[in-house]
């Protein structure tokens, strides 16, 4: 039994490879572990939690695929022991989707020695990861720090599985051929081993038999557990007509339950799906639970909310009552909080501005888009009725149009049905995003600022961030942030701080000249958009080229300002771009004008006082500037050892050119 288990968790040495091929790997294997599902119930809590947790690590392995900048040789040499991590990884979790379950129960101490294993490796191996000298954005880099602290909380605390289960089993197990078992407790194994149906007894039996061909030397073991699966099947057959209403009522548990239907939190059928300010959706009871406890991000994507109120996820909890009406499974009931829905009245007068929508009387359509524009303003239950009504199309199809006006009308509607998170979907899928790049490219200042302020909303929702930034809408979103009214250029900049938060954005906003307009809002006097452009700044930092649109914009000595006297997060906001200027090309210069400037102190001072964030920015750049300091007092020492050297050597020159001449005049 032991060879067994040995053999499964045997990986062979990887060879040296080249970066980018150890990236590709990497991401390779994160991608075959996430196709990995439908753990065995014994351990199906440990194997979710091992899995999630290196599915966060994906957008790390992205990033740095289309980074361009060179990985060093000890990051290189990190990665290659992260390859063998994950391959070990992706092996224990193949054992625990479609290994025998009889077989995972009775090697319990084997099966948790692996897990402590892998997550020993895990942790290590990111521990190792040095963050701050890779090219990936502050947001992966901290979500990467989350998942190695929760492998560090797990590697000191393994849960143990369902010790009845195994202690039952065990007995089982060891039982002579001969001996009579008691009926419930074969009920209690069948039920917790999910062997309640034929097919389920079935494909046991096959990997058992398999395990035995390919396992020689321990078939006696293996045949063994054979005969402890016959037992549980002979019972399972026996009592079958009064198991079908207990399959029946668990068919929830044993159901492959969509991803998209589980809450990120529990990993469980959501009954009350909501949606919080990031576009991310949760089982309501959980996030409240979260954010009771005080905290302000999104637990999947560790983005700040930018409000604490929770949105009915109305269309999903539909789909999720149609997927149990098909699989039998009981639908959730209705939430507590009743769904907003309009009246007869306001609903018959949706129903009218809609037909004027359509009327080819201009005079008509505007009034009516003016109308409905008012409308989705007012609330939620007009939002929600004026989208089901079927509008969202029709102020598309309005946004080329070429009455000023009408347009203005147009993207203000949207944008207001755009509040509502459900709504955000259905603009995406109607095709809005070109017809409002193009009121942001052509419109009049008022339907241009609007139209920053809907592709903001939209750009909540992590996936409409690319289809945002492939659109076009960049350039005009940085020429808006720049002649823009104060309103204008807010949104602007809420706009482009989302979209660049996707790495393919970042080089799009600095070939659109977003630092040079970055640097203008910064030397402002009044300083209103100080905010949001450091903000900005600190986000396309981490792109290679915002680094270098960054450092020839020269904004040392302003930085050094901010960290001096700034408010908390600007101070933030300003360590991290100078982080990111101290690991680049021309690090010993900005060091050096570090140096000059005295930072080690506001340094220090942010490092007990800042915030989170600030205290690891402040860190990284103390750590930066001690290690400059002594590599320029050891080139001092040695330009001082190569100076004393000289004087010795002209010394014993001196002296032999006096004793050379004193020789003479004797002669």
């Amino acid at each position: 039994m032991e060879e067994v288990e040995k053999k499964a968790a045997l990986v062979p040495p990887a060879p040296a490879l080249p970066a980018r091929s150890v990236v590709e790997r990497l991401a390779e294997a994160v991608e075959n572990i996430a196709r990995i599902s439908d753990f065995r119930k014994s351990y199906k809590k440990q194997f979710c939690n091992l899995s999630r947790r290196i599915k966060l690590l994906a957008p790390m392995f992205e990033e740095l695929k289309e980074s361009k900048e060179t990985i060093s040789e000890q990051v290189l040499s990190t990665m290659e022991k992260l390859v063998l991590a994950l391959d070990l990884a992706k092996d224990l979790l193949r054992l625990g989707s479609s290994g025998s379950k009889i077989f995972l129960v009775l090697e319990r101490d084997r099966i948790m020695e692996r897990f402590q294993k892998v997550t020993y490796q895990l942790e290590q191996v990111l521990d190792e990861i040095p963050l701050d000298e890779i090219d990936i954005s502050d947001e992966i880099k901290e979500q990467v720090e989350l998942v190695h602290s929760q492998f560090k909380r797990a590697k000191e605390r393994i849960d143990s599985p369902d010790a009845e289960l195994y202690t039952e089993l065990l007995m089982v197990y060891h039982m002579s051929v001969d001996a009579n078992v008691d009926c419930s407790i074969l009920q209690r194994l069948a039920e917790k081993l999910e062997l309640m149906s034929v097919s389920d007894l079935k494909q046991e039996s096959v990997i058992l038999h398999e395990m035995v061909a390919n396992d020689g030397d321990h078939g006696e073991v293996i045949e063994k557990m054979s005969m402890l699966l016959k037992r549980i099947k002979d019972f399972v057959q026996t009592h079958e007509s009064e198991l079908v209403s207990l399959t029946s009522r668990d068919a929830c548990e044993t159901l492959v339950i969509p991803n998209d239907f589980r809450c990120p939190i529990s990993l469980e059928l959501m009954r009350d799906p909501v949606i919080v300010s990031t576009g991310q959706t949760y089982e309501r009871g959980y996030i409240e639970k979260w954010l009771e406890a005080g905290h302000d991000t999104c637990p999947k994507t560790q983005q700040k909310l930018s409000k604490s109120s929770l949105t009915p996820n109305y269309v999903l909890r539909s789909l999720i009552v149609q997927w149990c009406v098909a699989n039998g499974v009981d639908p959730p009931e209705c939430p507590s909080k009743p769904q907003p829905v309009c009246s007869a009245g306001e609903h018959a007068k949706v129903t009218y501005l809609l037909r004027n929508l359509s009327s080819q009387n201009l005079e008509e359509q505007r009034s009516a888009a003016g109308e409905l524009r008012l409308l989705a303003k007012q609330n939620a239950d007009n939002r929600i009725c004026i989208a089901e009504a079927g509008a969202i199309p029709l102020l598309v199809s309005l946004l080329c149009t070429n009455d000023v006006r009408m347009q203005e009308h147009a993207v203000t509607a949207i944008l207001n049905l755009s509040i509502c998170e459900e709504n955000k979907g259905k603009i995406i899928i109607c095709g809005a995003v070109p017809g409002i790049v193009h009121i942001l490219k052509s419109g009049s200042m008022e339907a241009r600022e609007n139209a920053a302020a809907t592709l903001f909303s939209l750009s909540v929702v992590d996936r409409n961030k690319v289809i945002i930034g492939e659109s076009g809408a960049i350039p005009p979103l940085v020429l808006l942030l720049s002649e823009g009214s104060q309103r204008g250029k807010k949104d602007a900049a809420r706009a482009l701080f989302n979209l660049c938060i996707y790495q393919g954005n970042k080089g799009r906003a600095v070939r659109a000249g977003v630092i040079q307009t970055l640097m203008t809002l910064l030397l402002d006097p009044e300083g209103a958009m100080m905010d949001e452009a450091l903000a900005i700044m600190a986000n396309v930092s981490s792109h290679p080229e915002g680094k270098a649109a960054i450092t020839a914009a020269e904004p040392l000595a302003l930085l050094v300002k901010v960290i001096r006297s700034g408010s908390a997060g600007n101070k933030e906001n300003a360590a991290a771009v100078l982080v990111h200027l101290c690991n680049g090309e021309q690090q010993q210069q900005h060091l050096a004008e570090l140096q000059e400037q005295e930072m080690m102190v506001p340094l220090q001072e942010m490092l007990e006082n800042g915030t989170d964030r600030g205290k690891r920015k402040a860190a990284h750049l103390l750590e930066r500037m001690s290690w400059f300091m002594e590599q320029q007092k050891e080139v001092q020492a040695l330009a001082e050892a190569e100076a004393e050297a000289r004087a010795r050597t002209k010394t014993l020159v001196d002296m032999l050119r006096d004793t050379a001449s004193s020789a003479s005049t004797d002669t």
